[in-house]
């Protein structure tokens, strides 16, 4: 999709949603809807979008508190991320998509698939964050989420510049596995001008630390499996490499996320086990991951 070039940022607010989102291509062709994973925005598929045959409209949608979208208190609750999602669907009047959603933006696909099922074709399902049913029993209360309790919400916030981001960034785990264009556009597009946040030099990040936590200390909060229940759309779901050990899983977050099981848990599903890319398989190999969007495995 080389000749479509740059994007079009464009807004979308109705209500409490205040969403930046990118458009490549023709509206007149069939959409794909693209939705991040957790810290990242819109502008981490591009390289992903740059493979993908012709004849397709993108929207990619930078998520709430992420990229260029309003940034509210916290970002625990899921669902909201969900309703933000369907408002934008439905405001665009959105049809015969194909969803691809990377993580925990696959968690928000499902969400709003199951609500708006007649505006889907089917789903790709990268990597999701939906694990063992289990974990979602018994789940803490939204009082009880304290972000700041999460390491994430210590990482460096300010940088001089996404070059600078980069240096830092390209040669530790996990960065060190993607693209280096990727991990450019990731650093590129991840940051604001600081004085646009706080009136400091230089930049910070567009997903800000305690959000990013925030997302992270929810992600028990929203059981997906009822909505997973009611999905009859096809489903296809990439999963990475698995983790040796329960403790290897949570300290490392190129270890997928994803229950083996969960592909029988859909009414219409299968599954690609590609155990020699990490949860970040998209920033390791978008031309591949590209093939399997358009193919549908």
């Amino acid at each position: 999709m080389n000749e479509a070039g740059q994007p079009i940022e464009q807004r979308f607010q109705r209500g409490d949603t205040d969403l930046c989102y990118f458009e490549w291509g023709n509206p007149g062709d069939q959409t794909i809807l693209m939705v991040h994973a957790t810290g990242f925005h819109a502008r981490c598929w591009d390289k992903t979008i740059a493979a993908l045959p012709t004849g397709y409209h993108i929207v990619a949608v930078d998520q709430r508190g992420h990229g260029r979208s309003a940034k509210p208190d916290n970002l625990s609750d899921w669902s909201l991320a969900a309703r933000d999602l369907a408002a934008l669907v439905n405001g665009l009047d959105l049809n015969n998509l194909i969803g691809v959603g990377h993580s925990m933006g696959a968690h928000v696909l499902v969400q709003i698939a199951s609500a708006l099922p007649e505006r889907f074709e089917r789903l790709v399902l990268i990597d999701p964050t939906i694990a063992d049913p289990k974990i979602y029993k018994n789940p803490p209360g939204f009082a009880d989420i304290d972000p700041g309790q999460n390491p994430v919400s210590r990482r460096r916030n300010h940088w001089d510049s996404p070059q600078a981001m980069f240096t830092a960034f390209k040669d530790r785990h996990p960065f060190n596995l993607w693209q280096t264009d990727v991990l450019m556009d990731y650093c590129r597009y991840g940051l604001l001008p600081a004085h646009d946040a706080d009136g400091g030099e230089g930049f910070v990040l567009a997903c800000p630390p305690y959000l990013e936590a925030s997302v992270y200390e929810g992600f028990r909060l929203v059981d997906p499996y009822p909505f997973v229940e009611r999905i009859s759309l096809p489903v296809a779901i990439l999963r990475a490499q698995m983790a040796e050990d329960d403790v290897t899983a949570v300290r490392d977050f190129a270890n997928s996320p994803t229950w083996p099981d969960l592909v029988n848990s859909f009414a219409n599903a299968k599954e690609l086990y590609i155990p020699e890319l990490s949860h970040f398989m998209p920033m390791q190999d978008p031309e591949r991951i590209a093939g399997y969007i358009a193919s549908g495995l």
